[in-house]
This record gives structure tokens, sequence and C-alpha cells, in this order.
């Protein structure tokens, strides 16, 4: 036996092309970091200095509000519970909910003081709740992001404060909005208001996707001199969603024309397709010492991808087995994969399985398979009929 490789459905795959029409040129941002992403698969459809951890400003708030969140769904926290305001929180700088010392603030309205506000205070007033201290509570959101697989992420405050030791990468913030919508979708909408009053002073949203972009439900602004501005930014659009991040950018309009130029390549020039419905057949594989020279291959569950303009044309796909596969053959048995590769993206690879059984030839049926193998001929002659 060994190793078949057969390419297919090349046709599929150019149709699959002249539907998206004509390629994009690459993405390219003036932002040192940045990073697109699909939310349903996880998939990244552009990434640019993605795992550097750098300076989150703001957008580390994310982490706050998620911790509350967990707190929340598990029962843990509720949102009518009052914190007390400690003259730390009242006296930090930047932006502020408005605080006022030795006053008690429930929850509720300290999770839109954070989120839209963009609270440095409020974050404080929570995280001395919940964990006692701020340097307590930082060290909870370190193990927090080790637990949800934020790698390059590691936390010296609640507010995104400068700190050298107050680290994201922007590839652990699109995963981090993606786990806030998959797993707080009560509390989600909260990323999509645009003001918030508290102490009679109205502040907007500072997330500029909100205004710009038709779809635009959250998430996060940030800036600090050290990180310059920053956007976590996601939107959903016909059943489909996106998450964008950027970092580093030289001013509020940059980011501003930036965030909504990204978020509109991300649904512009990437779409999702279904190659192929449960149970469809991508190839043949040949058969050995079976009452059928082939069996059919067919995918499991549908194959669905994100395609992306630039790259459709270049997609390939493969049927990879090793063969020819030996009879008898049960129906649903597993039999090899099948690769798309598409541009330079990581080949993504699918099960096989066999579309119909295949019984093995009898004693006789082997003699004759003998003979033809001793006069050169060999049974696998449907090899020659594979496409290429």
């Amino acid at each position: 036996m060994s190793m078949r490789t057969l390419k297919i459905f090349l046709g599929l795959l150019g149709a699959v092309a002249a539907g998206l029409g004509a390629a994009s040129a690459e993405v390219t941002t003036k932002a040192p970091f940045a990073i697109i992403m699909d939310y349903e698969t996880g998939a990244v459809l552009f990434e640019k200095d993605a795992d550097t951890p750098t300076h989150p400003s703001s957008m580390s708030k994310l982490m706050t509000s998620a911790i509350v969140f967990e707190r929340l769904k598990s029962g843990q926290l509720k949102l009518t519970d009052e914190f007390p305001v400690s003259e730390k929180a009242w006296r930090m700088q930047g932006s502020k909910m408005w605080t006022r010392v030795d006053t008690k603030i429930p929850l509720d309205a300290l999770l839109n003081g954070i989120i839209v506000q963009s609270g440095n205070d409020a974050c404080i007033v929570v995280a001395e709740g919940i964990a006692g201290s701020e340097e307590a509570f930082a060290d909870l959101m370190t193990k927090k992001a080790r637990e949800w697989g934020l790698a390059n992420s590691t936390f010296a405050n609640s507010t995104g404060w400068p700190d050298e030791n107050h680290k994201m990468s922007t590839r652990d913030l699109a995963l981090l909005a993606r786990k806030i919508i998959k797993d707080f979708p009560e509390y989600y909408s909260r990323y999509a208001q645009k003001e918030f009053t508290w102490e009679k002073i109205r502040q907007p949203n500072r997330n500029p996707l909100l205004y710009s972009f038709k779809g635009a439900d959250g998430l996060k602004t940030g800036h600090t001199e050290a990180a310059g501005y920053g956007l976590v930014g996601s939107a959903e659009i016909d059943g489909q969603r996106r998450i964008i991040v950027v970092n580093g950018l030289a001013s509020e309009k940059e980011r501003a024309a930036e965030a909504e130029r990204l978020m509109r390549i991300a649904f512009n020039d990437f779409t999702k397709r279904t190659l192929f419905q449960a149970g469809a057949i991508a190839g043949d594989a040949m058969v050995f010492a079976g009452k059928s020279p082939s069996v059919p291959l067919v995918v499991g569950e549908p194959i669905s991808m994100i395609i992306s303009r630039a790259d459709a044309a270049s997609m390939t796909a493969k049927v990879i087995y090793e063969g020819p596969v030996e009879a008898p053959i049960e129906k649903g048995q597993q039999i090899g994969v099948l690769r798309i590769t598409q541009g330079s993206s990581e080949a993504r690879e699918f099960p096989l399985f066999a579309g119909e059984a295949v019984k093995a030839v009898g004693p006789l049926g082997r003699i004759g398979l003998a003979a033809k193998t001793l006069l050169g001929k060999p049974q696998a002659a449907a090899e020659a009929a594979a496409p290429e």
C-alpha cells in the first residue's frame, strides 16, 4: 500500500472563485498590530504581528468585564449587588465614571461605567469588590487569561493603566472578544450602548464603529501614550460576524478610519461558502481484492469555509488515502482525508468515509488477481482513470 493523492472538484473551486468576482488586493493596514477573525469558526482571515504582547490600554477592560460576566452567570454575583467606592478608586485619573468616595454603586451601573464610559474608577471599584484589592484582581485576570487560552496576556491592573508588566497581544484580544460574544450573550448588548449617564454626567461610547458601520455592536477602544490608539470591534451582517483588532495607531481619526476600513474588508473580501453538503461524494478510492474496483468517498458533515476573494482562484483540494484499500470495506469506514488549501493559509483537513460497503472477492477471485499480477496486469487499473 502507498499514499494516494487525487486532485478533485476543480470545477467546483473554479465556480466558487467566479462567484466571488474579481480578486482583491492583499490586505494591508497602517496599524502595527492587527487581526481579522471570523467569529463562527475562529479562523484568522488576516493578521499583522498578532502575537506580540503590547500595551492594550483600556481594551484590557474586556477582561475586567468578562470576569464579572462569568461570576454573574455562575450566580456568584448579581446585578443588584452594591460595591463601595474607595478613596483609591475615587482618586483614579484618566477616563472616569465619576464615582463618589464612600458611596455604594450597583454592579449594573458599574458595568455600564466600565463598558460605555471606560471608567478607570469603576474598574477599581469592581476589582476591590471581587478580589479585595486591585493587585489581587490583576492576578485573577492573568490566571483567567491562561485558563481561557490567552497565551500572551499578563495583567498588572484592572484598567489598562500603563505598566510594563501589563500586556496583551491582538490575537488574545480577538479571542477574548469571541469568548465574550459566545459565552455571555445576555450581557454582550451592553457594548452596543451609545451613551451612559451617571451623576448627571452623560458620556458617549468612544467606539467609532457604532456610529459609522452598519451591524457594528462592540466592543472597546483604548488609548495611552505608550500604546497609541487601539480598538476591538465586532459586527454582524446577514448572519456572519467578524471581529477586528487594531493597536498602535497614531490618532483617534486614524483609528476610526482604519477600523472601519478593515471591518469593511472583513465582510467584502471574505465570505462563507459551503463546498460540500453532508454525504456528498468527494472522490473515489481504489480497492484491492474487492468485488468493486473502487469505493466512493463521502464527507460526514457539511464542509464550509471562509473564502478569500484574493485566494479563491488558487484553492486546491485533494483526496489523500493509503491505498489501494483492501476489501472488505464497511460503509462509513474512514478511508482518508480531504485536504483543502487556500493561498498561504494553513491547509485544513476533513475526514472521508466509505460511501458504500465493498465485499471481498472469494478464493477464486484472489487466484485470478494473483495470476494478473504474475502476468504484469495490476488489479488497480482504475488508477489511470482517476482525476489528476
